[in-house]
């Protein structure tokens, strides 16, 4: 119950929320790093998974690749990283392995949106003489975004979460107030970061929540 309370104390203290230090600062850099990461992801998986998903061919294959990537924990990518020339210590050892923990769920998510697509549908469209370009752009895509945006938020959530790993490689974020909470042995300082990092992932859901709600009925029905 201390434990409880002293984190309180932290949390309601307004000295921890300012400087470079403070949680305002850190908390910007744990969204830069949220966005930056959820967008290049994004700029790898969902053309990859839309495109397989259009065509029919070697989608499973690159499903299954990508979820192999779900076994492997993202920390020991991280100190992979961390050891090659290919990242080293630093931002950019931490943004390849959270893209690399992102890409799953969004490839995933896409390729069975596409894949749910009714074939009379598209087969309608085929008929009316869309090119292939116009039938994922203007049928396909429209009908499988549900699930790609379901793709998205689990993504942006898990990212959110797993950031924190950014601390350990010398990056910002709200990681490194559990981190330096450890150095000084302040068990309360630790709970703190912890529940930041989880009110800061339960208000991205809620942003794709109410997102949903505001969406149309057709693609409220069908998202996750």
């Amino acid at each position: 119950m201390n434990a409880v309370v002293e984190s309180w104390d932290w949390l309601t203290n307004g000295a921890n929320w300012t400087g470079e230090n403070g949680v305002w600062h850190r908390l910007a850099e744990h969204l830069h790093l949220t966005a930056v990461c959820l967008g290049l992801s994004c700029l790898i998986a969902l053309p990859v998974a839309l495109v397989l998903g259009h065509l029919g061919k070697g989608g499973a294959l690159a499903v299954n690749l990508s979820n192999v990537g779900r076994a492997v924990p993202t920390f020991a990518v991280l100190v992979l990283l961390l050891l090659t020339p290919i990242g080293g210590y630093g931002d950019w050892s931490v943004v390849i392995a959270l893209v690399l923990f992102a890409i799953p769920p969004l490839l995933t998510n896409a390729y069975v949106g596409m894949r749910g697509v009714d074939p009379d549908v598209v087969q309608a469209a085929q008929g009316m003489g869309m090119t292939g370009r116009q039938l994922l752009l203007g049928v396909e895509l429209p009908l499988a975004l549900p699930l790609v945006m379901t793709g998205v938020r689990i993504a942006a959530v898990q990212l959110v979460a797993t950031a924190t790993i950014a601390a350990l490689a010398g990056g910002g974020g709200l990681g490194r107030i559990i981190t330096a909470g450890f150095n000084l042995a302040s068990t309360p300082q630790v709970v703190a970061g912890a529940v930041l990092v989880a009110v800061f992932a339960l208000l991205v859901e809620g942003v794709f929540v109410g997102a949903r709600r505001l969406s149309p009925a057709w693609l409220r029905g069908r998202m996750g």
